[in-house]
């Protein structure tokens, strides 16, 4: 087998791409070593004597099947978290949604009459004060205190 590390060297330059991805004709050696100068080397690869491999991608089947299964909830357990629970989901966020959805709840029950101005402004502030874990526990509140009035 003949030496073709300059040739590989060259043919790389002129193709521009790393020499790993340099291919040579196994059937036209005798031809490619005997090509010493860059003009010989771009009429090999004129000729297609040489030529670049094409290069090799990273596929996203596998990250696209990991996501398809994310999106009902498989693949979250505990041996895949990183990080804190606050970084997985914003805890300001998170409250908001919570604050936003009682407030929602109270506007409405004072809106149809269920409870009246005084109550309604007791339990908006017991909400801002982290009261209620949800509007159910809110709910509850409601039935336990005032659902004899």
């Amino acid at each position: 087998m003949s030496d073709l590390t300059a040739q590989r060297r060259l043919a790389a330059d002129v193709l521009d791409v790393g020499e790993n991805r340099v291919w040579f004709d196994p059937d036209q050696q005798g031809e490619i070593v005997e090509a010493i100068t860059r003009e010989d080397i771009r009429e090999l690869v004129d000729d297609g004597t040489i030529r670049a491999e094409d290069k090799k991608g990273i596929s996203k089947g596998r990250s696209r099947e990991r996501k398809d299964k994310r999106a009902y909830g498989h693949q979250k357990g505990p041996g895949t978290r990183q990080g804190k629970a606050g970084a997985r989901e914003n805890e300001k966020e998170k409250w908001q949604q919570q604050i936003r959805a009682q407030r929602k709840k109270l506007n409405e029950l004072r809106g149809n009459g269920d409870i009246t101005r005084t109550q309604y402004r007791e339990l908006y502030n017991k909400a801002r004060g982290g009261e209620f874990r949800s509007v159910q526990y809110l709910l509850n509140y409601i039935d336990n205190n005032y659902g004899d009035e």
